[in-house]
């Protein structure tokens, strides 16, 4: 089994730098993008955006046109289908998909950012204090899960190229750090690229900022995960960050599990 989280920054731009002929040589069970940025609408423009060849996509996206929005493509059809975590205000942000594929649950989550303002930092803390009771109800549900996106936090200092001078930033606060190692060390969630790669540092950045060279001189983040179960996340044998290609600020995360569904 093939998982893949995306962060898109624009499904529209991402498809014109590629994506969909690199997706199309994947073979993978699921496919769960964020920052999808564009409507069902949008997205009829080109055919295969919605529904790439031998995949069909399932969406929780935005009110606000251009803004926000996550998906999951899969070959597989679901048994069950969840959108939003039942709190209006980020439900209206479309960050939450939820996809029951028989012998495993596969989320596709956007965290909020809190970069832009302190209002918005404050939602992302309020955010993280809605979504904590549904990270412990999935958990104790007894299914194996595996929870992918763009959670807008590195967790330790090797997440980061430049920790000392982004502790007091949004993305590396103590706060921030502290309700990741709740998820893993208290409710019991394993970071899957981690239980692979424990020291890895410079490869294991998923975001790159757009100004300087940030980029070029790999001065990144990790903010993209899997995390999952400790039932399906024992199952998985290589995970990777795919940087052949640059189809946004992101760069794939890709995770092999040895479960076929």
């Amino acid at each position: 089994m093939r998982i893949i989280s995306a962060n898109l920054n624009g499904i529209r731009s991402a498809w014109k730098k590629g994506f969909a002929e690199w997706l199309a040589t994947q073979q993978a069970d699921a496919i769960c993008a964020q920052e999808v940025r564009a409507t069902l609408k949008d997205m009829a423009k080109d055919g295969t955006m919605e529904n790439p060849s031998g995949l069909t996509g399932y969406w929780h996206l935005a009110e606000r046109p251009g803004y926000s929005g996550v998906g999951i493509w899969t070959p597989h059809t679901p048994q069950q289908i969840t959108q939003g975590i039942g709190h209006p205000d980020f439900d209206a942000e479309g960050r939450y998909v939820e996809l029951d594929l028989g012998k495993v649950t596969v989320i596709s989550l956007y965290l909020p950012s809190g970069s832009s303002s302190p209002e918005r930092q404050m939602a992302k803390f309020h955010f993280m204090d809605e979504f904590l009771p549904r990270m412990a109800a999935l958990k104790a549900s007894g299914r194996e899960v595996i929870i992918c996106g763009d959670w807008n936090i590195a967790h330790k200092e090797q997440d980061l190229k430049n920790w000392k001078s982004n502790q007091k930033n949004s993305g590396f606060l103590p706060e921030e750090r502290a309700w990741m190692s709740k998820l893993i060390d208290e409710l019991g969630w394993v970071d899957v690229y981690r239980a692979i790669h424990p020291d890895t540092t410079a490869d294991c950045y998923t975001w790159w900022s757009n100004r300087g060279q940030a980029y070029a001189n790999n001065v990144g983040w990790r903010i993209d995960y899997q995390i999952a179960t400790p039932g399906v996340a024992a199952l998985a044998h290589s995970a990777s960050v795919y940087k052949d290609q640059k189809f946004s600020d992101h760069a794939p995360l890709v995770i092999d599990y040895n479960l076929t569904l």
